[in-house]
C-alpha cells in the first residue's frame, strides 16, 4: 500500500518537530555567557516549531483552512522569524538597539495587517503600468516582503562589519558561522515564498542547528578548515561526475570509429585515462586552495628540538626572553610575543597576589606591571591547571568574565590571543603571552601542546637566568651597602673628628677661666670677714664645688683630646699599683659612707710597673666612682688582682690584673664595648642631670669610661667588662678588668715587688 504523499509530509514534519524540541531544550540549558541570545534562539526554534506543527496539521486535513490562507500564515510567520533572527544575531555580537529593531518590526507587521485586512479606503489596483499593475492586496505582502529583505540585509551586513573589525581568529571563526546560517535562512524562505514548500522547512531546521551548535559549544570547529575540506569534497565530486560523463560520452562515440576494437578494453583504456586526468586537475587545483585558504605548517618535533637547544645555556634574563620568543614567532609566525617573569607578593591587606612583569628587549615598548589575585579566576586558572588560556576563553567564559575588571583590561591591553604559564617545582614563575598568527588562523589544539612543551622547557632555563639575575642583583645591593657603609664610616669620622676638634678646643678655652675661677673662690672662703656670714660661705664653697667639678670635667676632656690625637703624654716611673688603688679608695671614704657601701681591697703583693701614677689614678678613681653609682644604698665593692705570666701575644714580660667588682645593676652584653665610648649614657639617663659624683644612677659626662680605656691603651693594656646583664631588682653587678703591662715592650729592669694591700671600707 502506498503512503498518501501528505502523511508523508506530515511525518517528516513531526520528526523535525522533535529536532526543534531538543534544540530548544539545547540552547535554554547550554549558555556558555550567551544567556540573551540562547533565550532569543529557543523562542526562534519554539516559532519554527509552531510553523511545523501547523504545516503537519494542515497537511493531515486538521486544519479546515485553504492553500491561500495557509501560503499567507507561513508568509507572516516568516518575517516574525526574520525579525527573531535579527534579535539573535544581535545579541550574539552584543551590539545594542534590539529594541528599535523589535519596534520596526512590530510596525512592518501592522501596515502589512492594515494594507492586507482592507481596513484603508484603498482603490483595487493601486498602480498600473498597463501591462503589470499593483492591487492593493498585494500591498501588505510587498511590505512584509521589504521588510524580509531589510532585516535580512542588515544582519548580513552587521555580522560583516563585526568580522572585519573583529581581529582575533576564535571569535572571527565564531562569527563566520553566520554566512550559512543566513544562507540557509535565506534559501529556505525564498524556497517557501516561492510555493515550495514542500519538505518543511528542512534548510531551516540545519540553520537552527547551527545557530544551537553556535552558542552551547564554547570551542567551535575551525570554519575555515571546513569550509576548505567542503570545496576539496566537491572539487572531487565534481572531477569524478564530470569522469564519467565524459568516459560515458566518449564509450558512446568511440566505438562508431573503432568497430574492431573490444569494448571492454576501449572503456578500461578511457576510464584510466579520465581517471588520469581528473587526479591531475585535482591535484593542480588542490594547491589553489590551500593559497586561497591558507594552514600554516610546522614541525613540532624539529620546532622542540631547535628551542631547547638555543636556550639550554642562556642565563641572561634578557637574552633568553629575545631568544625564546623570536624563536616560538618564527615557527608558529606570529606577530608578537612577550615573556613575563612571576613574582609572589602579598598586598596592604595579606591578600596574595602575583606581579607580572615582562621582559623588554632592547627597542620594545615597555608594558605595566600586571597584578593578578591569587584567589581570582586567572591566576587560579593557572596554578590549577598549568594549561594555556585564550583571550577568547577570557572574552567568553562566564568565570572569567565575572573576574575582577582590573585584571581582564590588564590582558586585553596586552594585545595577545595565549597566554602559557611557566611552573617550576609546582611554582608559577613566567608566563608566555603570544599574540595573533600571521596567517589569521586560530590556535589549535596541537599548537597549545606544543607551547604547553616549549613553557616545560623554558622551566629550567628561566629559573637559572633568575637565580642568576637575583645573584647579580644581590651582589649590586651589597656593593651598594658597602658603599654607604663606607660613607657612613667617613660621615662618623668626620662627626668623631669634630667632636675631637670641639673638646680639644673647650678644654684648652674653658681650662684657664676655670683656674681663675677656683683661685678667686678659694681666696674668698680663706677670708675671714666670708666665714662670718654663713649665708655667703656657703655660697661661694658651692661655687667652688662646682667650680671644681667643671675643672675636672674639663681635664677628662683635654686627656680625651690627647688621646684622639695620639699626643698624650705619660710621665714614666714606677708604679707601686697595691699602694696607688688604696690610696685612691680612702679617697672614696666619704662616698662610701654617704651610700652605706661596702669597699673591700684585696691587693697580693704584686710587681711594680712602668706607668704614668696620675693618669693611671684616674682610671681607678673613675672605676671606682662608676661602681659607687651604679650600685644601690648598702651594696658591695670588692677589688682584687693577681699577677699574670709572660705570653707571646700582648705580655712578653708579664703583667698585672686588677678586677673592680659590684654588686650593682650590672650592664646589658650589648653594651659592654659601647660603654667605652665617648659621651655615652643610657638612654633612659640622656634627660637625667646630676651634680653629685656618687649618686646613684646619676648621669655624668660620659667620659671617664672612654678616658680609661685610652690611658689603658696608651699604656699597652687592656680594659674590659664582664657582666651577665642588666637588672635593678636582682643587681648581678659588674666586673671591671684592667689588665696592665710591667713596662713597656724592650725594656728590661730588675722587677720590685710590692707589700699588698687590704683595706676596708
Amino acid at each position: 500500500m502506498l503512503f498518501d504523499a501528505n502523511l508523508l509530509f506530515a511525518i517528516l514534519l513531526g520528526i523535525e518537530g522533535l529536532v526543534y524540541l531538543i534544540l530548544i531544550l539545547q540552547a535554554l540549558r547550554h549558555r556558555t555567557g550567551q544567556e540573551e541570545a540562547a533565550s532569543l534562539l529557543g523562542l526562534y526554534a519554539l516559532a519554527a516549531l509552531a510553523l511545523t506543527v501547523f504545516e503537519a496539521l494542515w497537511r493531515l486535513n486538521l486544519i479546515p483552512l485553504t492553500g491561500s490562507l495557509v501560503w499567507r500564515f507561513q508568509v507572516y510567520g516568516l518575517f516574525f522569524l526574520a525579525v527573531l533572527m535579527v534579535l539573535v544575531n544581535r545579541a550574539f555580537l552584543r551590539l545594542p538597539g534590539r529594541s528599535a529593531w523589535l519596534g520596526g518590526g512590530t510596525l512592518v507587521f501592522v501596515l502589512s495587517a492594515l494594507f492586507s485586512g482592507g481596513v484603508l479606503p484603498l482603490p483595487e489596483i493601486l498602480w498600473s503600468n498597463g501591462r503589470y499593475q499593483l492591487p492593493s492586496a498585494r500591498l501588505g505582502f510587498l511590505i512584509l516582503l521589504l521588510g524580509w529583505i531589510v532585516f535580512f540585509a542588515a544582519a548580513l551586513l552587521v555580522t560583516r562589519a563585526v568580522f572585519r573589525r573583529t581581529r582575533q581568529p576564535l571569535h572571527r571563526n565564531r562569527i563566520s558561522y553566520w554566512l550559512p546560517i543566513l544562507s540557509l535562512l535565506a534559501a529556505n524562505d525564498i524556497l517557501l515564498l516561492s510555493g515550495r514548500s514542500g519538505w518543511g522547512g528542512l534548510l531551516r531546521l540545519l540553520a537552527v542547528w547551527l545557530m544551537t551548535y553556535m552558542l552551547t559549544k564554547h570551542r567551535l570547529a575551525d570554519a575555515r578548515r571546513i569550509f576548505r575540506g567542503a570545496i576539496l569534497y566537491l572539487l572531487g565530486i565534481g572531477l569524478l561526475v564530470g569522469a564519467y560523463v565524459a568516459g560515458y560520452t566518449l564509450f558512446g562515440l568511440l566505438p562508431g570509429f573503432l568497430p574492431d576494437v573490444d569494448p571492454f578494453l576501449l572503456g578500461l583504456v578511457i576510464t584510466a585515462f579520465l581517471a588520469l586526468i581528473s587526479f591531475s586537475l585535482f591535484g593542480l587545483l588542490r594547491p589553489l586552495v590551500y593559497r586561497l585558504l591558507p594552514v600554516e605548517s610546522y614541525n613540532p618535533s624539529q620546532t622542540l628540538r631547535d628551542y631547547s637547544i638555543s636556550i639550554s645555556n642562556i642565563l641572561d634574563v634578557e637574552r633568553l626572553a629575545t631568544v625564546a620568543v623570536g624563536l616560538i614567532i618564527e615557527a608558529m609566525d606570529i606577530r608578537r610575543g612577550f615573556l613575563f617573569l612571576v613574582d609572589k607578593d602579598t598586598d596592604l591587606h595579606g591578600r596574595v597576589t602575583y606581579r607580572l612583569r615582562a621582559v623588554r628587549g632592547a627597542g620594545e615598548r615597555p608594558l605595566r606591571v600586571g597584578v593578578l589575585s591569587a584567589a581570582g579566576p586567572f591566576a587560579r586558572f593557572f596554578a590549577q591547571g598549568h594549561r594555556p588560556l585564550l583571550q577568547y576563553d577570557v572574552d567568553m567564559l562566564p568565570e572569567f568574565r565575572q573576574g575582577p575588571a582590573s585584571e581582564r583590561e590588564w590582558l586585553s591591553s596586552l594585545d595577545t590571543e595565549v597566554y602559557v604559564p611557566i611552573f617550576a617545582k609546582k611554582e608559577w614563575i613566567g608566563m608566555l603571552a603570544l599574540g595573533a598568527k600571521s596567517s589569521g588562523n586560530r590556535y589549535t589544539d596541537d599548537d597549545l601542546n606544543v607551547l604547553t612543551t616549549l613553557a616545560n622547557q623554558t622551566a629550567v632555563a628561566l629559573e637559572n637566568a633568575r637565580l642568576v639575575e637575583n645573584l647579580i642583583r644581590l651582589n649590586q645591593e651589597i656593593r651598594q651597602a658597602y658603599q654607604a657603609l663606607d660613607r657612613a664610616n667617613r660621615n662618623l669620622e668626620r662627626l668623631d673628628q669634630t667632636k675631637s676638634d670641639f673638646i680639644s678646643i673647650a678644654s684648652h678655652e674653658l681650662r684657664t677661666p676655670l683656674t681663675v675661677l677656683r683661685g678667686y673662690t678659694e681666696m674668698l672662703l680663706e677670708d675671714p670677714a666670708i666665714k662670718e656670714n654663713r649665708y655667703h660661705y656657703q655660697t661661694i664653697e658651692g661655687i667652688h664645688k662646682g667650680t671644681l667639678r667643671l675643672h675636672e670635667i674639663m681635664d677628662s676632656m683635654f686627656d680625651i683630646a690627647q688621646i684622639d690625637a695620639r699626643t698624650l703624654e705619660l710621665s714614666w716611673q714606677a708604679v707601686d699599683v697595691p699602694e696607688l688603688i688604696r690610696s685612691v679608695s680612702s679617697g672614696m671614704a666619704a662616698a662610701l659612707k654617704e651610700r652605706n657601701q661596702t669597699l673591700t681591697l684585696d691587693l697580693p703583693a704584686l710587681p711594680a710597673i712602668k706607668a704614668d701614677p696620675k693618669t693611671l689614678r684616674k682610671v681607678f678613681q673613675h672605676l671606682l666612682s662608676n661602681a659607687i653609682k651604679f650600685t644601690p644604698n648598702g651594696g658591695r665593692i670588692t677589688i682584687l688582682g693577681r699577677a699574670l705570666t709572660p705570653n707571646q701575644r700582648d705580655l712578653p714580660e708579664g703583667g698585672v690584673e686588677i678586677v673592680v667588682a659590684d654588686t650593682g645593676v650590672g650592664v646589658a652584653p650589648e653594651y659592654h664595648d659601647l660603654i667605652f665610648t665617648k659621651f655615652y649614657q643610657p638612654e633612659e639617663d640622656l634627660n637625667k642631670h646630676s651634680t653629685g659624683k656618687t649618686k646613684f644612677k646619676g648621669s655624668g659626662a660620659g667620659l671617664g669610661l672612654a678616658l680609661s680605656r685610652g690611658i689603658v691603651e696608651a699604656h699597652g693594656g687592656r680594659i674590659w667588662v664582664e657582666s651577665p646583664g642588666y637588672d635593678e631588682v636582682t643587681c648581678p653587678g659588674s666586673q671591671f678588668h684592667v689588665v696592665l703591662p710591667l713596662r713597656r715592650q724592650g725594656e728590661s729592669e730588675t722587677v720590685r715587688i710590692s707589700e699588698g694591700a687590704r683595706l676596708k671600707l
